[in-house]
Formats: C-alpha cells, structure tokens, sequence
C-alpha cells in the first residue's frame, strides 16, 4: 500500500469517526460513495489489438461508456466485462480466440473505469450496461465477466428472455454482495449502526436489500450454462461463498477451482484460458 492510499484510508476513518457522531445516516450515504468509487484507473496504453477495433460509445446514467468491437457480423456475439477497478484491456488475450471461433466481440469499460467517463460504479449502473449493450448491439448469447462483472451479467440475464443456449463464464465472481461490504465496514472501522442505515440506503434506491445483490441468488433464476472459475486462495471474492454455489449441484453451472492463482491471475491463466474458449 503506498504512502498516498494510507493517508487517504486515514482521512477517510477519520472523518467518519466525526461525522458519525453527528449523523448516522450522513456517514452512511458518505460511505456508499466511497464504496462505489474506484481506487485505481488503467492509465497504460490499451494492448494493439485494441487498435484494429471499431470504437464505441453508449450513454449509460449520465456517462460515456467506451467500448470496442471486433469482427462486426460475426455469428455469434459475446460481451467481455471486467471487475471493479479493472479494464477490459486485460481481457486482450481472449479476443483473438474468440474471433477465430467466429465471435463477434463486444467489450466496453464501466463508467469510472478504463476509458469511460465517471467517478463512481454500483451494481445497478453495470447492470443497466449490460442491458443496454445488449439493446444497441445485441443479441448476446455468450459472457466472460471477471468479478464485478459477474455480478452484472447475472443481474442483467435476470431480465430479458434468455434460453440453454445462452453461455456465461464467470470468473472469480463478485458472489455477495454483503461480503463486501462487510469487508469495507470493517477496513473503515464504520460501527454497527452506520451499517444498518447503509443497508437501509441501499433498500431505498429500488427496494432491494444488499443480500439481494448476489450471484448466488440470481443464477437460480438464469437457463444459461454456465462455467465457473474461481480460486481457493482467491481474498478478494472468498472461495467461501461460491462454494456454497458449489455445493447446491445446480445443473447447469460447472465448476472449475483451482489453488494459487488468486482473483486475477486466474483469467490469465493458459489452463483456465483454454477451458474458457473450449466452452464458449
């Protein structure tokens, strides 16, 4: 952790110490922002095979998501989608796979993150993305979604028409929602009840309490296939909670769990690669 991140992580518990003693319910709707705001910003400059892709942008809750296309016409279509604080510019190595297939492939960066516009991300934003991808580009049959990018995918499958012919692979899987903010909760030292109005702010914006932001639950709901991937040693999206998804044998998602390769080394990993390109 650099210097920079120590003295913003201290700011932050600082200032929310204070302001908690005045009101519950500001700390709370503070919090939410931080939690939603992403730490870091791809800055490098994107892999080549960017440059030989159709630009693309959609409006999406007040901001420009950029994305990119390849192989326009293809006969089948899939949607890459990267995790919080990510791009889908580590998503490079897939692409010229997956147009050897005959993919057409879509890929577009979340506001707050890689070459879109915005400050802030939460999952109703990412879902709605998903969505309008699909609206203005679609249909998509087929999704790789890393993390975050999972839990957008699921939520947005939830509501459209969409039949066993449909694959999702998702990888290391943001699974609950409540898990991370549990974690927040306790990195930022916030108390027990700043939480219950963060959750309470949560329900109020569509009604729908944190657990509901699961991956856990939606995949009940989805006739898609589904691949799995995600790694026991993973601190990021705890092994824990998917493998209670593992554990309920639902028919149509199938598992592969590997040990050491963590939250994000596990989507470049040439085994885990090759399975994911066999599926699709």
């Amino acid at each position: 952790m650099s210097l920079g991140q120590t003295l913003a992580i201290g700011y932050y518990r600082t200032k929310f110490k204070i302001l908690s003693a005045v009101s519950k319910r500001k700390t709370a709707a503070l919090a939410f922002e931080l939690f939603c705001t992403p730490q870091l910003r791809y800055r490098k400059i994107f892999p080549k095979i960017f440059n030989q892709a159709e630009k693309l942008e959609l409006q999406i809750h007040g901001e420009t998501s950029v994305g990119y296309r390849w192989n326009k016409g293809g006969q089948r279509k899939v949607l890459l989608a990267h995790g919080f604080n990510s791009t889908v510019a580590k998503f490079d190595r897939y692409i010229v796979p997956l147009i050897r297939k005959g993919y057409e492939v879509l890929a577009f960066d979340a506001p707050a993150h890689g070459r879109s516009t915005g400050k802030q991300i939460n999952a109703v934003m990412y879902k709605d993305l998903v969505l309008e991808i699909i609206k203005q580009y679609g249909p998509v049959e087929s999704f790789i979604a890393h993390s975050f990018g999972g839990l957008a995918v699921t939520l947005a499958l939830e509501e459209i028409l969409h039949d066993k012919n449909y694959k999702i692979v998702l990888i290391a899987p943001a699974t609950e929602s409540k898990t991370a903010i549990d974690f927040f909760f306790s990195f930022m030292k916030l108390d027990d009840e700043v939480r219950k109005e963060f959750d309470h702010f949560i329900y109020q914006m569509r009604e729908r309490s944190p657990d509901w932001y699961s991956v856990s639950r939606a995949v009940k709901n989805l006739d898609a296939e589904i691949l799995w991937c995600h790694d026991e040693t993973d601190d990021t999206t705890p092994w824990a909670d998917a493998k209670k998804v593992q554990e309920a044998n639902h028919p149509h998602i199938r598992f592969v769990v590997t040990n050491g390769l963590g939250h994000r080394r596990i989507y470049r990993d040439n085994k885990i690669s090759k399975q994911i390109l066999e599926f699709l």
